[in-house]
């Protein structure tokens, strides 16, 4: 019986992992939950789960649980499921940089970490992963692309390879004309052709920033230098990644589009069990087509690939502007066409490395406050 605590059980990660450990209770026990602030799915999670502990973030009032289990809210109740001592692995499905003290106080507990937020590895790579060796813990990848890498490594992140090959969508906007891309709606963008996740991501698939952070957190995870990675349009979206080898051999993982696979993996590897997912039917797709990343249509992949560049603290300045320009086209304060020069902009400053946890969230209030100041007026 593995013993799992989910953080960010509402969102889209973390409702795929309850539904993976409710299609296996003799083999996986929920035992934490924390979720930031959808309280009434949050309690209907816990009445249907029955965790020891539930947490959520965001302070209010008490909420109805079963009488077998504990409830708190605030952040040190948060913190607490993080580190919940029953718990074997930690699920850290929580978006944006507030992922990075869910996976450091994991770690810090001597957990494995399934990590689903790659922003920990974006922002705090170095630390994340000091940390990890430090105390014997291993990072689990749930990243559809990193997981097909980890996969194609036999699991062993540190096996010898030539190049990693990720394979992105191309998001909502890929087939929009270039011209008429000042005028698309969060609607529009967020209306994915192959996946179903929450609109932060959802937007930074349309943008490529997303998978400019998934170029950083390969390096972190797999040890590539920026060379050594290339993307590929591949519009498909049933090859998730490959690794190609000193000898000229690549190896593929394929499957449908679906993240109930690698959080599955990632809490039963290297043993593989039924997924309850259909199969790839590779007649009917009759062919796979791959495409290089046009940069005058995804200029945010562009500035991601340039802070991977240069490195120091210009990943979380990456991570924090994103996440200001995202929350600003979402609710209509810029056009989609702004977004990347928001982000260009704050990054136009002397990021220095911060290498503390205190030091990197400092980093980010300053780099989030810059890029405030280039939105326009309410």
């Amino acid at each position: 019986m593995k013993k799992i605590a989910v953080i960010g059980s509402t969102g889209s990660i973390g409702r795929q992992a309850l539904s993976v450990a409710a299609r296996y209770p003799e083999r996986f026990c929920v035992v934490a939950m924390a979720a930031n602030s959808n309280q009434r799915l949050f309690a209907e999670q816990v009445a249907s789960v029955r965790p020891a502990f539930a947490a959520l973030r965001a302070a209010g009032d008490l909420i109805s649980v079963p009488a077998d289990v504990r409830f708190a809210r605030g952040e040190t109740a948060f913190e607490e499921a993080c580190a919940f001592p029953d718990a074997d692995i930690v699920l850290v499905a929580v978006s944006g940089f507030a992922g990075l003290k869910a996976t450091l106080l994991a770690i810090g507990a001597g957990k494995d970490v399934a990590l689903a937020n790659k922003e920990s590895l974006v922002v705090g790579g170095e630390l994340v992963l000091r940390r990890a060796r430090e105390r014997g813990v291993q990072i689990l990848p749930v990243d559809s692309e990193h997981s097909a890498v980890w996969q194609c490594l036999h699991f062993d992140r540190t096996a010898p390879y030539a190049r990693i090959l990720l394979t992105a969508s191309g998001g909502a906007l890929r087939d929009v004309p270039l011209q008429a891309l000042s005028s698309v709606t969060a609607r529009e963008a967020l209306a994915h052709p192959n996946w179903k996740m929450g609109p932060k991501i959802t937007l930074d698939c349309a943008t490529m920033l997303n998978k400019g952070f998934e170029v950083i957190e390969a390096m972190h995870l797999f040890g590539a230098s920026l060379s050594q990675i290339e993307v590929l349009i591949h519009r498909e979206s049933v090859i998730h990644s490959m690794v190609e080898f000193a000898d000229g051999a690549v190896l593929a993982q394929l499957g449908v589009p679906s993240m109930e696979l690698p959080i599955q993996l990632a809490f039963t590897f290297p043993e593989r069990l039924g997924c309850a997912l259909p199969r790839v039917d590779l007649a009917r797709l009759g062919a796979l087509h791959f495409e290089p990343v046009d940069e005058a249509r995804y200029p945010c992949f562009r500035l991601a690939l340039n802070c991977a560049e240069r490195g120091g603290g210009y990943p979380c300045a990456l991570n924090a502007a994103g996440e200001v320009a995202a929350e600003a086209f979402l609710h209509g304060r810029i056009r989609y066409t702004q977004i990347a020069p928001l982000i260009e902009a704050t990054l136009d400053a002397p990021w220095p490395a911060a290498h503390s946890y205190g030091d990197l969230a400092a980093l980010d209030s300053e780099v989030r406050a810059r890029a405030r100041s280039h939105l326009p007026s309410p």
